[in-house]
């Protein structure tokens, strides 16, 4: 496919203002992160894939790109989630660094670590390739050291920068760091003095115990979140990161960020606001506490990979929107296989709809993208044709033999398939699932609907195999029904029934052809 320089995309165009706002630079950096405090849900993973976006429209301009992503998992633990073994066990780490809280399942080195190795597993499966940066190893390594030191020197200026949008103002007992205490392992603390060079004295707030530290010696300081984002702005040299609405508010963390980031002599990055994510389908509100959220794997078992990219990538960054798992899964198939066909040039449309629907689905690709449009089984239609196989891939791809042509047809028809019998199992309305009857069953039919159906059947056996298409019959079984007198309500009933029990099910004629001639004709005599 023709590749052009890009300007149609909000990822190109914010790629255009990084450079230039930061002017032409050797490597820019890009910035995303998290605290691994629980399990790391979709709506998380806007935030990174609008920045991986933007590194893409970076690169597609021949520059350099160092993509970060942040684990802050020096953090607190807060807070047990529902749903999680050894409970008892985890409440004992309660205000400990997340670093240090076991791993609840026993596979991995720490809690934190638990949602770093699986949130990091399910990015590479769509395609994001980044820098993870876990903060606790450059706390405890010392590296923010001396930016400590001048966040506690310059405390005055940077609590007047957070007293004006606080309704209830710090005083001069404000200190701009919290202290995980050496004896008691948890950040329960105050602190009442600094030196103005490099010795805290805290106290414990649970317990009788001050002490004194040594910012030279120790790793037990951290700065808040309000100042250890623009410290990392600074420490990074970080040129682009995007935020969500709470952090975009006025007030917000970013508000402040900009203007404390000038203490640690840096300037606030090109910023993006992104909006929330929401599920449809699924009934409830996800909630961390209930422990329900939906990850990008969930997502995944309904979605291609390419298609969860060009779902994040067809929305402007502020704009928000829901991933369905209801019946419009359908249509949000056909609006991706409609949009593939437009970029490819399969389908028309006009020049600024086309360029775009090019410009999204490059940013959707996983690796190089393919010259021709993949197969594009239709998925109303495959989960019909895999639920008459008996959710068998091999038996249903016979249907699809002569348009699976190469590695990429044969992936796009197995993925798309594994999340049709995923989609259908556990998410589809049950109007929707059948099953082809093995046997024939017992269902009343009056004497004129039998007629129909032994002329019916006759017509089958003798002109099945000559069919030109869905049509054809239809208009055949319209024939025979007027014939007998009969309507539509007095036919479908009793042949939905014959072959799948059930009052209603797909668009009979093509069903019928699908089905089969010997089932049908098995099943109808």
């Amino acid at each position: 496919m023709e590749r052009k320089p890009h300007h149609v995309h909000w990822a190109d165009i914010t790629a255009d203002r990084i450079i230039k706002q930061r002017g032409d630079k050797d490597e820019y950096v890009l910035a995303s992160g998290i605290t691994p405090s629980g399990v790391v849900h979709f709506g998380n993973f806007r935030e990174v894939i609008t920045t991986e976006l933007v590194a893409r429209a970076l690169r597609d301009r021949g520059k350099k790109v160092r993509f970060i992503f942040s684990w802050d998992d020096y953090d607190t633990f807060r807070k047990v989630p529902a749903n999680l073994p050894n409970k008892e066990e985890l409440e004992k780490y309660m205000f400990r660094p997340i670093v240090d809280t076991p791993d609840p399942y026993g596979k991995e080195e720490s809690y934190a670590a638990l949602h770093e190795v699986n949130f990091e597993a399910q990015l590479k499966k769509v395609g994001v390739d980044l820098e993870p940066v876990y903060q606790a190893k450059k706390y405890r390594a010392g590296d923010y050291k001396e930016q400590i030191k001048l966040a506690l020197k310059k405390r005055k200026e940077i609590r007047d920068i957070l007293n004006e949008y606080r309704k209830t103002p710090y005083g001069d007992e404000y200190y701009p760091v919290s202290v995980y205490c050496e004896k008691y392992l948890t950040d329960e603390t105050t602190v009442i003095d600094f030196d103005g060079e490099n010795t805290i004295t805290y106290k414990h707030n649970k317990h009788d115990y001050e002490a004194k530290i040594n910012l030279d010696e120790t790793s037990l300081v951290k700065l808040p979140w309000r100042i250890d984002w623009p410290m990392r702005w600074a420490y990074e040299k970080v040129d682009f990161e995007p935020g969500g609405k709470d952090h975009s508010s006025q007030g917000g963390s970013y508000t402040t960020a900009k203007d404390i980031v000038k203490i640690f002599d840096w300037q606030a990055p090109v910023y993006l606001q992104y909006d929330f994510v929401s599920i449809k389908g699924l009934g409830g509100k996800m909630s961390s506490s209930k422990g329900n959220l939906i990850t990008v794997d969930d997502i995944l078992k309904v979605y291609e990979p390419e298609m969860v990219r060009w779902i994040f990538a067809s929305y402007k960054s502020n704009v928000d929107f829901a991933i369905s798992f209801d019946l419009d899964v359908l249509k949000t198939y056909e609006d991706f296989d409609r949009q593939e066909r437009l970029a490819y040039g399969v389908d028309q449309g006009n020049e600024k709809k086309t360029n775009m629907a090019k410009r999204v689905l490059e940013l959707s690709q996983l690796s190089e993208q393919p010259t021709k449009c993949p197969i594009q089984p239709s998925f109303r239609h495959l989960c019909n044709i895999l639920q008459i196989n008996d959710m068998d891939i091999v038996a249903a791809k016979k249907e699809y033999a002569s348009q699976i042509l190469d590695e990429r047809d044969e992936r796009r028809f197995n993925e798309r398939s594994e999340r049709a019998i995923y989609w259908i199992e556990n998410h589809a309305p049950d109007e929707f699932k059948f099953r082809i009857n093995k046997e024939k069953v017992e269902t009343p039919i009056s004497d004129d609907v039998r007629n129909y159906l032994n002329e019916l059947v006759s017509f089958l056996e003798s002109n099945f195999d000559n069919l030109k298409d869905d049509k054809e019959l239809h208009e055949k079984m319209y024939e025979i029904m007027h014939a007998h007198e009969l309507k539509p309500v007095d036919i479908f009933g009793p042949i939905y029934q014959l072959l799948i029990s059930r009052e209603k099910g797909p668009k009979l004629a093509g069903f019928i052809r699908t089905i089969g001639k010997d089932r049908v004709i098995k099943l109808l005599s």
